[in-house]
């Protein structure tokens, strides 16, 4: 985890930048990527581009009037990049965002993808709401209520705790899927911000399954929630059929797979996000030629009554 520099935000950003160009390497779409156990694809393409450009995108199901792989049920939701619908985000400045997950569909949180433009600003979560903020693409930079920052590139993230003041800013385009609830307050444990990026977490062991392990946010008290980052090889699949009272929410950042959802089975691709209900069965195997890796929201640390 790093903690906000003293630097200013524009000298922070440009070395930053500087430091991306020397020593990680600039991609053909002109930002930077952190180390990360999923590399490039063999096109050379940044790390997360199927994404911000999904391979059945709605530019290529134009021939198809009406159709999407979308689903909403009761217990659970698949939402596919044909299905997003864009609009400026509320106290957001020069920002489209796409509600993915919301209350409306029965979740106790929110899941959006924010694209920012050229000298874009966030707004604040409401009151009493944490907030967890995942670059796809660009840089963005954060600053405190001190005016100290720090600049997050692709594959950084941020935790913001309730009611903390921040400003998420971008000098050119940048990606985020952000996630935000109303935090359930605990006596005596009060949430800190963090920040980092997922090449510096541990891998964890996970008994009895095959997939890589890595969580972004503490896993101690004051924390309500979780961010998994999940890795699976072609052909790796969860051997726990699961059935729980947690919730997740899920942004397949590579590859592809099925995934079991209650009684149905979806083909499902990097770009497709999904919300799981309390109690919904749900499994998913890895398909492909390239690994996947998913981002997974879910709810941790309190008693579900």
């Amino acid at each position: 985890m790093q903690s906000f520099s003293s630097i200013s935000v524009k000298s922070l950003f440009l070395l930053l930048t500087i430091q991306c160009l020397n020593n990680i390497g600039v991609t053909q779409e002109g930002f930077c990527s952190a180390p990360s156990i999923i590399d490039s694809n063999s096109n050379g393409d940044p790390l997360y581009s199927k994404v911000i450009n999904p391979t059945l995108s709605p530019s290529h199901l134009q021939d198809l009037p009406g159709f999407t792989r979308s689903v909403y049920r009761s217990d659970h939701a698949l939402i596919t990049p044909e299905s997003h619908v864009f609009s400026p985000l509320p106290d957001w400045g020069n920002t489209l965002g796409a509600y993915l997950v919301s209350p409306a569909m029965g979740a106790h949180f929110v899941m959006y993808i924010a694209k920012m433009q050229e000298s874009s600003k966030s707004g604040l979560p409401p009151k009493d709401v944490e907030r967890f903020v995942f670059v796809l693409q660009g840089l963005v930079t954060l600053t405190n209520v001190s005016g100290i920052g720090q600049t997050l590139m692709v594959d950084s993230f941020a935790y913001l705790p309730p009611n903390s003041e921040h400003l998420f800013e971008s000098y050119e385009s940048a990606t985020l899927v952000v996630f935000e609830r109303r935090y359930a307050y605990l006596e005596n444990h009060i949430p800190e911000p963090i920040v980092g990026s997922t090449d510096q977490q541990p891998l964890l062991d996970t008994p009895g399954e095959v997939f890589q392990l890595q969580k972004l946010l503490p896993t101690s008290l004051p924390y309500d929630f979780n961010i998994h980052i999940m890795d699976f090889q072609p052909g790796e699949f969860l051997n726990v059929k699961e059935v729980h009272y947690n919730q997740h929410g899920l942004l397949l950042l590579e590859g592809q797979g099925i995934y079991r959802l209650g009684d149905s089975w979806y083909p499902v691709e990097a770009g497709d996000a999904i919300w799981m209900a309390p109690f919904v069965p749900q499994w998913y195997a890895a398909l492909g030629k390239i690994p996947t890796r998913y981002l997974l929201y879910k709810d941790v640390n309190r008693n579900p009554l």
